[in-house]
């Protein structure tokens, strides 16, 4: 991790709202611009860009901490609600907001050292960002465009059960760099006909 997303990791524990609206405005736009050049070719797609609202997109940034650090976040931020996580998922959560659109997903592993995902990232990358949410109108109907135009195949055969009810599935997207990135859609739990 480098050190100016550690800091801000750090500030997002500290006891002065400023700074911690500021390190999560780094975050933040740290993550979701490594998500707009991901997802860049995605524009081409008007099915794909009317289902994630490429216009306004609903953008949350998902930052995977140890659970000593998630437990201070959540202290200091106000102890927000945790999100019902189905239980076969290794992964406790709540979200931050804070003025501009800026939307934090803080994470954990139930398990340290674990077979699950966020202990898996954690074990490999430290803390982090982990993936960057896009709020979808249909998550298969994306799943489907993303794999015919894109090439791009889910890391789920099928979209799963999420937190608080919705739906998902997940993306890992190359980068011009070299990199990935991994990226979730997820489908509100009221939008389902």
């Amino acid at each position: 991790m480098s050190s100016p997303l550690a800091s801000a990791i750090a500030n997002l524990c500290g006891t002065e709202s400023f700074s911690r609206s500021a390190a999560a405005s780094e975050i933040y736009h740290t993550g979701r611009s490594l998500a707009e050049e991901a997802t860049g070719a995605w524009r081409s797609s008007s099915a794909l860009a009317a289902l994630l609202g490429f216009d306004n997109p609903a953008v949350t940034v998902g930052l995977a901490v140890q659970p000593a650090r998630f437990a201070q976040i959540r202290e200091v931020n106000g102890l927000p609600r945790l999100a019902k996580v189905p239980p076969d998922q290794d992964a406790e959560e709540f979200e931050l907001h804070f003025p501009d659109g800026v939307a934090l997903d803080v994470l954990t592993t139930r398990e340290p050292g674990g077979t699950g995902a966020i202990a898996r990232y954690l074990s490999r990358f430290g803390e982090g960002i982990q993936q960057v949410e896009y709020r979808c109108g249909d998550v298969d109907r994306a799943a489907a465009i993303l794999k015919e135009s894109f090439g791009i195949a889910a890391v789920y055969p099928e979209t799963r059960p999420g937190a608080d009810g919705t739906r998902i599935n997940f993306f890992l997207v190359p980068t011009e760099e070299g990199g990935k990135v991994l990226i979730e859609l997820y489908e509100m739990p009221t939008t389902r006909r």
